[in-house]
C-alpha cells in the first residue's frame, strides 16, 4: 500500500488526529463517530476493518476488539476540506455503541427533551462482562 497517497490530503488536528465517521453501507444510518491519527488511518486501510485513536486511553484500537463487534469497511471517502474520512462499513454484530446499541446517535430531540429512540440489543456487562 502507498502510505503516502493514503494520507495525502487529509487533515490532521494539532493532536494529529483526524475525524472519523462510520456509516453503515446499505442502510445508511450513521453508526459512530471518533478519531483516527495515521497510524489507525492506515491498518484501516491495509486490515479492511476500522481501526481508530482513543483519546481517552491514549492508543490505538481496532473496532471490536473487546467486543466482537467489528466493521468491515467497503468504503473510505475523505471530505473536500480533508478534514473528515467517512467510512462505509459492515458492522459485524449488529451493534456499533458501548451501550448495546445499533448506532451511537439513539437520542433524538423532540418536545424539548432527549429522548431514547433505540433499545438496547446486549447490555454493556453481556459484551464486556465486568472489564468496564
Amino acid at each position: 500500500m502507498d502510505t503516502q497517497a493514503l494520507l495525502k490530503g487529509v487533515k490532521f488536528d494539532e493532536k494529529g488526529l483526524v475525524c472519523a465517521i462510520a456509516q453503515d453501507a446499505e442502510t445508511k444510518r450513521v453508526l459512530m463517530v471518533a478519531w483516527m491519527n495515521a497510524e489507525a488511518l492506515q491498518k484501516t486501510a491495509e486490515t479492511g476493518f476500522a481501526h481508530y485513536y482513543s483519546r481517552s486511553r491514549q492508543k490505538q484500537w481496532m473496532k471490536g476488539e473487546e467486543s466482537g463487534h467489528t466493521q468491515q469497511v467497503h468504503e473510505l471517502r475523505l471530505d473536500c476540506d480533508g478534514d473528515a474520512v467517512v467510512m462505509l462499513i459492515k458492522q459485524n454484530g449488529g451493534m456499533a455503541c458501548h451501550t448495546g446499541r445499533e448506532s451511537c446517535f439513539y437520542r433524538v430531540w423532540r418536545d424539548g427533551e432527549w429522548l431514547l429512540t433505540d433499545k438496547v440489543i446486549k447490555s454493556e456487562e453481556e459484551i464486556y462482562g465486568d472489564s468496564r
